[in-house]
């Protein structure tokens, strides 16, 4: 009897119709030099959805800015005060300006704050008006990003665990790499298809990852106290399922900062370069997307427990720019050659017939057997 074809129902090929077998006979199997191996079907999200998400985001900076906290001076001198300390004069002039005007008039200029958040939200949110919500979020991340958080401490040394470069420049950036469009490229992440072009996302990406790493090499960020001292400072005000965390994190950890910090700089440099070179991009993602969760546990999530927490702090939106960076689609292998047409007389009846009626052609990847068995 005649073998069944690959690509029919009940061969032996891929599930799909004009797919063509590796060396080894299964897809995406590495079997010959220059094979690279495909990554499974993830559940990625398309363009819209990485909006979605974040307009979410901005939803909970809103409500976490309504806070009853919000509205008290305590917030500006607890919280936008301390970002001061270690920017230049050219910095913290302007950031006291601002907490001195926002100290006489803290409830109007909260209530104004948090409304803004809520407007950006719903704006990106609604398909109708996506463009111009992501527009507000980009100007209205980087006023914050200036007056509020004082550039996110890259000029006092801080460390990524505490949330340099400051999370709200992330929702600036993400902003920009989803911006609307028609269509994506198959295959192409969706950063890589905004109004930013191919390159300048990933030098971004490299930006970023990098002076990560830079930072975790400090002095003060790798002495053998510092990540335990960063894990003790968050226990308190936190409630006692985190605040138990941290302490036992922070034991864990006594004497060990330096090793921990260099394995942590290390892998925010392969994060950082992996977005240049194919093969190991894919690992680069989910190495980044691990990072940015051991990044936002160690912010104990932006404090958004304590009432007193502005955002979800930088490791949430480090997760959403790594997702931007994620093909869209499966790639296609072309590092095989064509298979043959298989003979219309070797096809069960009616799609032999079929071929023959459209004058012997068959479908792609549609392969002769090799004969009767």
């Amino acid at each position: 009897m005649h073998e069944q074809a690959a690509g029919l129902p009940g061969g032996t090929g891929p599930d799909r119709p004009g797919a063509a077998l590796s060396p080894a006979g299964l897809p995406g199997h590495a079997g010959a030099a220059g094979v690279r191996w495909c990554w499974a079907r993830w559940p990625v999200p398309t363009r819209r959805r990485l909006q979605v998400a974040l307009g979410m985001i901005w939803l909970l900076d809103a409500a976490l800015q309504y806070q009853p906290y919000m509205f008290t001076a305590k917030f500006v001198h607890e919280v936008i005060g301390p970002a001061i300390a270690g920017n230049p004069a050219w910095i913290a002039a302007s950031q006291t300006w601002a907490a001195g005007l926002m100290v006489q008039h803290i409830a109007l200029c909260n209530a104004l704050f948090a409304t803004i958040q809520l407007l950006i939200a719903a704006a990106i949110l609604w398909p109708g008006t996506s463009k111009a919500g992501l527009a507000a979020s980009i100007i209205w991340a980087i006023a914050v990003w200036w007056f509020g958080e004082g550039l996110g401490g890259i000029f006092a040394g801080a460390s990524p665990l505490a949330g340099v470069p400051g999370a709200v420049v992330l929702y600036a950036l993400i902003a920009v790499l989803v911006w609307p469009r028609d269509s994506d490229q198959p295959a192409v992440p969706v950063a890589a298809c905004g109004p930013a072009g191919r390159h300048l996302p990933r030098a971004a990406w490299l930006v970023l990852w990098g002076s990560f790493a830079y930072f975790l090499l400090l002095p003060a960020n790798r002495g053998a106290g510092s990540l335990q001292g960063t894990f003790a400072g968050m226990a308190s005000g936190e409630p006692g399922w985190l605040a138990g965390f941290d302490r036992d994190a922070a034991s864990a950890l006594a004497g060990d900062g330096a090793e921990v910090a260099i394995i942590l700089a290390v892998c925010c440099a392969l994060v950082a370069v992996s977005v240049f070179i194919p093969a190991l991009t894919g690992p680069g993602i989910v190495l980044a997307v691990l990072l940015a969760l051991f990044f936002w546990l160690a912010q104990d999530f932006g404090g958004i427990f304590t009432g007193t927490g502005t955002d979800p702090n930088s490791g949430l939106l480090l997760v959403l720019l790594a997702l931007t960076f994620w093909p869209s689609a499966r790639p296609v292998r072309d590092d095989l050659p064509a298979a043959p047409a298989v003979s219309p007389q070797l096809l069960p009846t009616g799609i032999g017939a079929a071929a023959q009626a459209h004058g012997g052609h068959t479908a792609p990847g549609l392969r002769d057997s090799g004969g009767t068995s």
